[in-house]
């Protein structure tokens, strides 16, 4: 038998969303007379083997009919997936492999729980928004062939060094706007990026003419505590409201090397589309208000 759970209401529903904290959450929207839903659920069951840091829930569209139409679901099978009650994606059909890869998209590292949790008893309401990187859309300027951005935002898996000199370009884009709060940059104190200016929304990646002479949101200098302990960093919140993406410009290095290394950024501050949970609360009956 899988871990899937199965919503008996939608009262069941917004009670494991809540309870799923820090956890991805994969919903699997599903019918009884739906005969793609049959064919993928036990690949759906399978899943929640392979993945057990994940909360997978199976929702009748018949039982949750309230649920079914504040989440927009329209047609089944549809998998939506859930962070800290904020929406992160979607697929539709009966498509084990593209149900499988938007799973690890959101899924994180291993250690992405220890990680989200001291953020959030240090700086509560806020979380790691790695997983709302959608890291095809990146760019970063100035990087190594062999030690990439996207190696930086997994702790596991590398670090990111800049090529020909010591500055680089990093252009992030987020599945969703959010709230920056803070960035988390942990590196060498020899290497590591000292200067950087920070610039939001720009259409397209800013090149290094552009990153010199444009007014910044937010200049930062890092201090090599600040690198070896890799504690947050705070950004001017008030700032950084409404950010579709992020582009962080190191200047230089701590000690004037010819390359920057970086071993990890993580960008902390909150979704700002979260599932209105406050909906659940009505009385039954009156759904499509919420929209």
């Amino acid at each position: 038998m899988g871990a899937v759970r199965v919503i008996n209401d939608d009262r069941h529903f917004n009670g494991e969303l809540a309870n799923a904290g820090q956890k991805l959450v994969v919903v699997d929207f599903t019918a009884s007379w739906c005969g793609p839903c049959q064919r993928i659920a036990p690949i759906f069951e399978q899943l929640s083997l392979k993945y057990p840091k994940a909360v997978f829930l199976k929702v009748d569209v018949d039982k949750c009919a309230d649920t079914a139409s504040m989440q927009d679901v329209s047609a089944m099978p549809t998998f939506i997936f859930y962070r800290r009650r904020a929406r992160l994606g979607h697929c539709q059909g009966a498509d084990p492999v593209g149900l499988e890869s938007k799973i690890q998209q959101f899924y994180g590292s291993g250690d992405a729980d220890d990680a989200d949790d001291s953020i959030a008893d240090s700086l509560p309401g806020h979380m790691d928004l790695t997983s709302f990187i959608m890291k095809q859309q990146c760019e970063c300027l100035n990087e190594s062939d062999y030690h990439t951005f996207t190696q930086c935002l997994n702790s596991d898996s590398g670090y990111l060094q800049s090529d020909e000199d010591e500055q680089l370009i990093m252009s992030i884009a987020f599945s969703q706007p959010v709230k920056v709060h803070s960035l988390k940059i942990k590196a060498p104190t020899e290497n590591g990026p000292k200067n950087i200016k920070l610039f939001i929304n720009q259409p397209r990646t800013i090149d290094f003419e552009m990153a010199n002479s444009n007014t910044s949101v937010q200049d930062l200098t890092l201090s090599t505590k600040d690198l070896e302990e890799g504690n947050p960093v705070p950004l001017r919140y008030v700032k950084f409201q409404n950010v579709q993406n992020l582009q962080i410009f190191v200047i230089d290095n701590q000690n004037g090397s010819e390359t920057t290394r970086i071993d990890q950024l993580v960008i902390i501050g909150s979704p700002i589309s979260t599932t209105n949970m406050g909906e659940f609360k009505r009385v039954s009956g009156k759904k499509g208000e919420s929209h």
